[in-house]
């Protein structure tokens, strides 16, 4: 694959991520599948379609920019390892913040959980996922894929923030975002449970991304 086909493979990446959430499209959407179904649709196909990307990366033709060094590889684990986390506690929790909020009508404004330290996690997931591969893979491909991906997620914060306040209004949004600045940065769980488990899904997603990188990407990452 050329830079061609990798152009084109970012291009239908972001197509298919701007289109199926907007506000005409989505909802004509939802009207047929519903939200739950919207959800796995979407998902399914934003997983597809990264791997997809990172495939034609990996294809492109060979430019180094800078060559790997041996805590390249330390650096990203660690970071991996908080990314998962992230997900774990982000992912399917309440929060009127994201689109991506489930049950955000139980949103507790006094213990917002990972929300407290940030109003996007997942962005933040994305964000540090693409960052720390950019020390191992200093290839121009993929410095080009998750430099983008990065500031993608970056970017997206805002937008969404923009959007989530045009639904929420002004009064609602600020005083949404000013209890979960103020609540404590620690704070016990609603349930113990739920957190405990969301933390081994966390380090098992590790676990299992660190034995299928080799099979799935191709490149062994330990």
């Amino acid at each position: 694959m050329g830079w061609f086909g990798f152009t084109a493979v970012f291009a239908a990446f972001f197509l298919t991520h701007s289109i199926p959430v907007r506000p005409a499209v989505k909802s004509r959407i939802l009207n047929r599948v519903g939200a739950r179904g919207f959800a796995m649709a979407y998902s399914a196909l934003s997983v597809a379609m990264l791997t997809l990307l990172i495939w034609s990366a990996g294809k492109a033709p060979y430019v180094q920019l800078w060559p790997q060094m041996e805590w390249h590889r330390h650096t990203a684990h660690l970071g991996m390892l908080a990314v998962c986390l992230i997900l774990a506690l982000g992912v399917a929790r309440p929060n009127p913040f994201s689109f991506g909020g489930a049950r955000n009508n139980s949103f507790d404004r006094t213990r917002p959980g990972i929300v407290r330290w940030t109003r996007h996690p997942i962005l933040l997931a994305l964000a540090l996922w693409a960052g720390v591969h950019l020390l191992p893979n200093g290839d121009l491909a993929n410095v080009i894929l998750f430099g983008v991906l990065g500031g993608f997620a970056i970017a997206g914060r805002g937008l969404i923030d923009r959007r989530k306040r045009r639904v929420l209004g002004d009064t609602e949004w600020n005083a949404l975002d000013t209890a979960r600045r103020t609540a404590p940065f620690f704070h016990a769980p609603r349930f113990w449970p739920e957190l405990c488990i969301r933390l081994l899904i966390g380090l098992a997603a590790f676990a299992g991304l660190l034995l299928a990188h080799p099979h799935v990407i191709g490149v062994p990452a330990l």
